[in-house]
């Protein structure tokens, strides 16, 4: 079949970005995935390419650090036809900023922020060229946000928003779109690897990585930049920018405990 050019997205091993994929390839694109389980990967692509007649590869790399993003940054300046990049990589912690080692949070920065910045900046010079492609940075409902035991995730968040928001303004009037894909809480492995049951009813009123992503999918038809999917994670958005910051931080400190005790 005709293909719609090469779709690259990181932290495709499951969730959302394995989502992303399966989206994509059924609309036509040849894949690039990127994560690091090598045995969720291969035969996602391969079964991705019997399906659906496209060209899927995957590239292993770790985020925390410098040259497993080089890595990916390199062999994206090698796809000629790159169309979609999804910034999705990503993760969470159960530890408060205070409580936990440096390392763990400066990976979280690396993941978020460098490897979205990095990979966004090598995307860029093809998509330019050819005047036309999509990137799609995840963020996070968490991104409108502030709260105790979430400060680097709450502020990557934000930076991937305000980063996404400001390259629009930047390269108005190109080919070139963007969007910031803020999704609330999503059923994927992610609190499942932070240790949490994922079996109970707090997890179950989740979204679907499917509704995330073909939400996401329909609004690039139209003109907003920002996405979030959800009638009760809109409200939340909106609610968090109309109150008072006193009231707010009220709030956030008294839902904080219980939160953990429903996903514990």
């Amino acid at each position: 079949m005709n293909t719609q050019g090469t779709a690259c997205i990181t932290g495709a091993s499951s969730g959302i970005g394995e989502v992303f994929a399966r989206r994509l390839a059924g609309q036509g694109y040849n894949l690039l995935l990127h994560g690091r389980r090598k045995e969720r990967l291969e035969p996602l692509c391969l079964e991705l390419q019997q399906r659906h007649g496209i060209r899927a590869e995957y590239i292993l790399a770790d985020f925390s650090y410098p040259e497993g993003i080089r890595n990916v940054e390199d062999r994206l300046r090698g796809v000629a036809d790159l169309e979609i990049l999804v910034n999705n990589a990503g993760f969470g912690s159960r530890k408060s900023f205070t409580r936990d080692a440096i390392a763990p949070q400066e990976t979280m920065i690396h993941t978020h922020v460098h490897a979205t910045v990095r990979l966004t900046h090598a995307a860029l010079p093809g998509m330019l060229e050819r005047n036309k492609g999509t990137i799609i940075n995840v963020s996070s409902v968490a991104g409108f946000l502030v709260g105790p035991n979430s400060a680097t995730y709450c502020a990557t968040k934000a930076y991937i928003t305000s980063f996404t928001e400001s390259l629009h303004l930047e390269l108005s009037g190109t080919g070139i779109r963007f969007q910031a894909l803020c999704p609330g809480f999503t059923r994927s492995d992610f609190h499942a690897r932070l240790g949490f049951d994922t079996s109970g009813e707090f997890f179950r009123n989740f979204m679907s990585a499917e509704e995330v992503v073909d939400t996401s999918l329909r609004s690039l038809k139209g003109k907003r930049v920002i996405c979030v999917p959800g009638i009760r994670y809109k409200i939340v958005v909106i609610a968090s920018r109309l109150l008072p910051r006193r009231v707010y931080y009220r709030i956030a400190l008294a839902t904080r405990g219980s939160r953990l005790r429903k996903a514990e």
